[in-house]
């Protein structure tokens, strides 16, 4: 005789979640197979089994290297490894003793490498076409081609990289801008934010970056991302992190190359939290302030200390970006930490005007260098290298002319 009015009791609980303002409650209790994912529904399910963007090269450090990639349908996704093109060792991904599967989105780490030592492999994705509670079932079999990267020397005492900026949606300016490099040695690439215009959906995160990354130099060699004011926007930018891996899996983190402490801070939005275009969906000013408890541990830390030179890369700089107020509170935050603890040099994007900005007294003791803009004319590569006699940055535009340059000594 009660059960019906529990079973009554429970519809009307659930209609109720479903009223006004209990959307979200109520589609977080549906398992998870019933829920709306973009990262789960099939790209392209008439192509079969493919790559959506072949493998590339996350967070390195000298025993571990990330592999990422993505597939057009759910499977379950290895990485195939060694020190010779025979491989002969497998990593997979596991979360809570569950392997990662019935995923397109791939993250894998292999652990245990050997420092300053080429690695090969590949990845191999079995489709999944069913899985019920006691019975899995496999498609096809697909292979990328052997690849190959260098773990970084443990304690190295030198460091090359390459950065990047304000791309805004030109793929084209990937591969030109890396081309600029030539023939010289460097380790991995940062993208110092603002890739995207707004983020719309993962197709255009594939087309206009993974995969031009990938054709450039991704499948051998590393890169980091920073996020930029233009990567909170839109209706894919909550999905945005997906595609990367960061140190400590957050947006800001920091992490030590050879003699270079990093910092990497996400500056968020340009303009206040209240502005109408945001319809009340940002909270940027708490989140920077968050982060400058995290700098303030960061630089008390033995290996931002032990570090010979210690680099910060933020979108928005914090000066020489006008008033706006994610400039504005940048410096009211971030400055005097920088200042407190002696940071080498500062690198940034987002004013699309390229300079290079000495330290001044009694205002940022330390110098802001700003990577160009989108178009072409305006673009930059900036090469950041260290050894044990100096910090050196050069900046080059899009006609491979140095427009800029640096040394800190130590």
């Amino acid at each position: 005789m009660n059960q019906p009015q529990k079973n009554n009791s429970r519809r009307n609980f659930l209609q109720s979640l479903t009223g006004l303002g209990g959307a979200t409650l109520a589609g977080s209790l549906l398992p998870a197979s019933l829920q709306a994912s973009p990262l789960l529904a099939p790209a392209d399910p008439s192509a079969g089994h493919i790559f959506t963007a072949t493998p590339y090269l996350q967070h390195a450090a000298p025993d571990s290297m990330v592999v990422m990639c993505i597939t057009n349908l759910p499977a379950y996704s290895w990485v195939e490894f060694g020190e010779t093109s025979a491989l002969g060792q497998k990593a997979h991904s596991v979360t809570n003793g569950l392997v990662d599967a019935y995923n397109r989105v791939s993250r894998i780490k292999l652990n245990s490498l050997k420092p300053g030592t080429k690695y090969y492999y590949r990845v191999v994705s079995k489709e999944i076409t069913g899985f019920e509670p006691y019975k899995l079932t496999y498609g096809g079999t697909l292979e990328s081609e052997v690849r190959s990267f260098t773990t970084p020397v443990e304690k190295s005492a030198a460091m090359r990289c390459l950065i990047m900026n304000d791309i805004h949606d030109r793929p084209q300016s990937i591969p030109h801008l890396v081309q600029l490099n030539g023939a010289d040695p460097y380790e991995f690439v940062f993208f110092n934010g603002d890739i995207f215009d707004y983020q719309t959906n993962e197709q255009q995160i594939v087309d206009h970056m993974l995969q031009p990354c990938i054709n450039s130099f991704a499948s051998e060699k590393p890169f980091m991302y920073v996020r930029g004011n233009h990567e909170t926007r839109g209706k894919y930018s909550r999905d945005l992190h997906h595609y990367f891996t960061t140190p400590q899996g957050n947006q800001y983190y920091s992490f030590t190359w050879g003699p270079v402490h990093f910092t990497v801070l996400d500056t968020g939005e340009d303009k206040t939290d209240d502005t109408p275009v945001y319809a009340g969906i940002v909270d940027f000013d708490a989140y920077r302030k968050e982060q400058q408890l995290w700098l303030e541990e960061v630089m008390q830390s033995k290996a931002y200390k032990k570090a010979k030179y210690k680099v910060v890369l933020m979108h928005i700089p914090p000066f020489y970006s006008g008033d706006w107020h994610g400039t504005l509170h940048c410096r009211e935050l971030f400055n005097p930490v920088f200042n407190k603890y002696r940071v080498d040099m500062v690198i940034s994007g987002h004013t699309h005007k390229y300079g290079v900005h000495p330290p001044v007294k009694e205002q940022h003791q330390y110098p802001i260098i700003i990577g160009g803009g989108p178009k072409e004319g305006q673009r930059t590569l900036i090469k950041l290298q260290a050894d044990a006699a100096n910090l050196r940055l050069t900046m080059l535009d899009d006609s491979g002319k140095e427009v800029g340059n640096y040394m800190v000594t130590k």
